[in-house]
């Protein structure tokens, strides 16, 4: 009997359907836990490849900070040395109050002083002296290491300090004393420039400078202490032996005012030069006495040192036939103003003149100074004591 809920299936194939059967392909061996899904790795063999990505980024992290550190190591060591090597060489820096180290590290960088001022501020935190820093003016030298320069801080150097002023320098000398001192260039010039009120410069022409003035000694001073001051304390100084030992007034009664005596005690002072006693030689006074003895009669001073004076001022060869009012050789009457800046002795020597009446002088190869009274004795000393000296006069 026919099942009535039985539905006959509809379009059915009127021939039979081969299914085809692939066989079975021979096993390779790999575990099903270990086959790609999807074209991907799967199983136990991507764990091992990412222990081996960690293990790499680990050594490459290591590496890196080991490479980091050495590299950060040397610059700290390298930006803590001393800047320079001349220990002569000392740098006025004023430390205001409330400066941090940061900002002190800045100045001292910014002063030529240290090489980083972001290696002193790591120094002063390292050490433990980040507080212990104190203000004050200081003369700190390039070739002392950053943490030399912060002992210096924290100890509060700020002791005095001396400053040599030779006789017979010239202003171009002493301004290169200033900034061997560690004096700013800048400021060093603009005291040189400046007007001070002092009886020393009585007579002196308002357009003349410092040359001659700058008197020459040992001077002690605290940090801090202006250009203009040092130059106000060799001119008080000046004034002092000047008066001490009634030289303006032995100027006055050879004929000559303070500015002239100042001019004329310059030359002696390069012709011969400053003995170690405060007493004038015999020939410092002799030949101030030639000079007396020339400009009375009208000669020429025909001093050699005053022709070398300009010519180096003005950068040029020492030509005895140079062109200018400093060059006694060719000009009558004293140079235009001093030369050097004359000591204790040629200031007496000045003063006080020797008696004799000598014309002519010269020193020999020997460092001799030889006198004469007339132009053929004075030929005569050249020839038997000045052929080397004299040659090229």
């Amino acid at each position: 009997m026919r099942n009535p809920f039985k539905k006959a299936p509809k379009d059915l194939p009127s021939e039979p359907v081969l299914i085809p059967v692939v066989p079975a392909q021979p096993s390779t061996g790999t575990p099903i836990a270990q086959q790609p899904i999807n074209g991907q790795p799967s199983g136990l063999k991507p764990k091992k490849s990412v222990k081996k990505i960690i293990t790499w980024t680990v050594a490459a992290i290591i590496t890196f900070c080991v490479a980091s550190g050495l590299t950060a190591f040397l610059w700290f060591n390298i930006q803590i040395a001393p800047l320079g090597t001349d220990k002569q060489k000392l740098i006025v820096v004023k430390v205001d109050p409330g400066s941090t180290p940061k900002q002190i590290g800045q100045l001292l960088q910014g002063h030529s002083v240290i090489r980083s001022g972001l290696a002193f501020d790591i120094y002063t935190r390292i050490s433990g002296k980040r507080g212990e820093l104190q203000a004050g003016t200081y003369r700190l030298s390039p070739a002392d290491s950053t943490p030399q320069i912060v002992d210096h801080l924290v100890k509060g150097d700020v002791d005095q300090f001396s400053i040599t002023f030779l006789p017979g320098a010239t202003v171009k000398q002493d301004r290169q004393v200033l900034i061997d001192a560690g004096y700013n260039p800048l400021e060093i010039d603009l005291a040189l420039a400046d007007t001070y009120d002092s009886p020393l410069f009585a007579n002196k022409p308002k357009a003349a400078d410092l040359e001659g003035y700058i008197y020459g000694e040992t001077y002690n001073f605290t940090a801090g202490t202006s250009v203009s001051d040092i130059l106000k304390r060799t001119f008080t100084q000046f004034y002092s032996v000047l008066t001490a030992n009634d030289i303006i007034a032995g100027m006055k009664a050879q004929g000559l005012n303070l500015y002239q005596g100042i001019t004329l005690a310059s030359i002696v002072q390069k012709e011969i030069g400053s003995p170690a006693s405060t007493t004038p030689t015999t020939d410092q006074k002799q030949v101030a006495q030639v000079f007396y003895s020339r400009l009375n009669a009208g000669m020429n001073l025909g001093s050699d040192v005053t022709y070398q004076y300009i010519a180096d001022k003005l950068g040029v060869a020492r030509d005895p036939n140079l062109d200018s009012p400093y060059n006694t050789r060719r000009y009558a009457g004293l140079p235009p103003g001093p030369i050097s800046a004359p000591g204790i002795t040629a200031l007496k020597a000045v003063a006080a003149p020797a008696t004799t009446d000598y014309l002519f002088f010269l020193s020999g190869d020997d460092n001799v100074t030889y006198f004469a009274h007339t132009d053929a004795e004075h030929q005569a000393n050249i020839k038997a004591h000045c052929a080397i000296k004299c040659s090229s006069l």
